[in-house]
Order: C-alpha cells, then structure tokens, then sequence
C-alpha cells in the first residue's frame, strides 16, 4: 500500500470523529440558546406562579397547626362537602349546555358563506375582547327584574309578572355559558375543518340517513374538539369566582368564593389551601379521566 493511501486510511477515522465532536458541539449550542430564551418565561412562571401557589397549598399542611387538620375538617363539616358538589355540579350543568349551543354555531362557521363565517367569529370573539366583569354586569341589566328579558316575557304575554332570573341558578348558568361559549365553539371550528366532505357524501351515497350519517360518521370525527372544548369548559367552571358570586344566590356558593372568604374574612389561610388542593385536585382527576377515556393525544390533535 502507497504512503499517500496509508495517510488517507489514517485521517479518516480522526475526520468522523471531528464530525461528530462538531454536531454535538453545535446541539450543545442549540440547546443552550434555547435554554437562554425560556429562562425568562420559565423564572417568571415561578416567582409569579408556581411559587405563590406553592406556598398557598403548603399552608393546608402548617396552618393553623401542622398535620392533615385542615382535610379532617373538610371531611366532617357538611358545608364543605356542599360547596364542593355546588362546584362540581354547576360545572356538569354549564358544560352540556355550551356544547349544544356551540356546535351548531362552530358547524355555521365552518360550513356557511364567507360573509356569514366573518360575522360569526366576530359575534364569538366579542367576549374575548370584553372584561369578565363588565359581561358579567351587562348580565345582570339583562336578567334583572325589571330589565330587556323580563320586559319582553312579559310583553309577548309570556309571563304575568317579572321573573326571578338572577341570584339563582338561572343567573348563573346565563352568564357562565354566555362567556364560556368560545371555548367549546372554536375548538369544535378547528375539529370540522379537518373532516372531508367527502365523508359524509360517501355515507349518503351507500343508503345512511342524514341522521345516521351524521351520528355514526361526522359526530365522531368532532369528538376530539367537542372533548376539548368540554374540558376546557368544566375546568374553567370549577374555578369560577366573579360570575357565581354576582348572579348566583346563597344555594349556588362555588369553591372558590369560599377561598376567597376563608381568606378575607376569617385569615385562615390553611382552610383556603385545603380548599385550593381539592380544587387542583379535581381538576387533575378529569385530565386523568380524559386521559383514560380517550387520551389526551387524540383531544390535542
């Protein structure tokens, strides 16, 4: 073998490992400029978020003494355990509600004349561009005693006297659904783009009915954004604060008006963490049902 292929065989091997030693040096690079701009974003989730919640939800352990107090007593007190079903229930009633009416406004949206899909997503983006406290007090005009409903119940001889229709049940489910609405009608908006009309003319061409074509072919294929928008839904609605407390009554108190109140009112900071944890926790638990049921891949897609 010549000197020069002898040289060649030799620098080879070193060439590949430069290679090498030089794509991981670049990765290394990459991911060290990418840590760099999460940095800020990942520090400010932390001292504005995490660390706050954090501490709050330690205090369910420490305060007002250390051990698991605070959870015996939610266990043993009955308004607890009330406020929790209040909490859980109004979140299983507003969700129903939300995907009924949105599907067939995400359907208009997807399927109707441009002029028609442009007006529809401004009508449905009002609310984002609204504060929840001004929609919330819009509502309250609306459904008092003496406001547009009542007024129009009772002009089209519907009704001999005004209605109670706030500081109640009726209130409530109002208002949570009007600012709700958007987040089961755009995700449904995205699942529908996504279906081929062809779909549905195959099932009518082999002898579906439109309502059989539409239940075993097209509702399926909306599932991912109808479970998506009921998640987002329920999890929103456990939460809630301003909306049960200015158009709920006393029957309809969600967990998070009673944090609010063990803080404000009474400084007990280990009881509104207890009730914090729960709260968390039962929204973990959905996630998880999701998970199990269809799995949250599939609701991303």
């Amino acid at each position: 073998m010549s000197s020069s292929d002898a040289t060649t065989a030799e620098t080879t091997p070193r060439d590949g490992r430069t290679d090498e030693k030089g794509a991981a040096i670049r990765a290394v690079g990459r991911i060290g400029r990418s840590a760099l701009l999460l940095a800020p974003a990942v520090l400010l989730l932390l001292l504005a978020f995490l660390g706050p919640v954090g501490w709050l939800l330690s205090r369910a352990f420490t305060q007002p003494q250390p051990g698991l107090q605070n959870f015996v007593d939610l266990w043993e007190r009955q308004g607890y355990l009330q406020v929790l079903w209040n909490t859980v229930a109004i979140s299983a009633m507003a969700t129903p509600i939300c995907v009924l009416l949105g599907f067939p406004v995400a359907h208009a949206m997807t399927y109707g004349s441009p002029r028609l899909r442009r007006w529809l997503v401004f009508i449905v983006l009002i609310p984002f561009w609204t504060s929840l406290l001004v929609r919330t007090f819009a509502t309250v005009i609306l459904l008092q005693r003496n406001g547009p409903v009542n007024a129009m119940l009772i002009g089209l001889g519907l009704s001999a006297e005004p209605l109670p229709l706030i500081y109640n049940m009726t209130g409530l489910m109002a208002g949570a659904v009007q600012v709700l609405l958007p987040f089961v009608v755009f995700p449904l908006h995205a699942a529908m783009l996504r279906i081929d009309p062809a779909y549905m003319q195959a099932a009518l061409t082999l002898g579906a009915g439109p309502v059989r074509a539409f239940l075993r072919v097209y509702l399926p294929l909306t599932l991912p954004g109808v479970l998506t928008g009921a998640t987002l839904v329920f999890i929103s609605t456990l939460g809630y604060y301003v909306t049960p407390a200015m158009l709920g009554g006393p029957r309809q108190t969600m967990i998070a008006q009673t944090i609010q109140d063990q803080i404000a009112q009474f400084g007990n900071w280990g009881m509104a963490g207890a009730l914090s944890l729960l709260l968390l926790a039962v929204s973990g638990l959905v996630l998880l049902l999701l998970h199990l049921t269809v799995g949250l891949k599939a609701v991303a897609r």
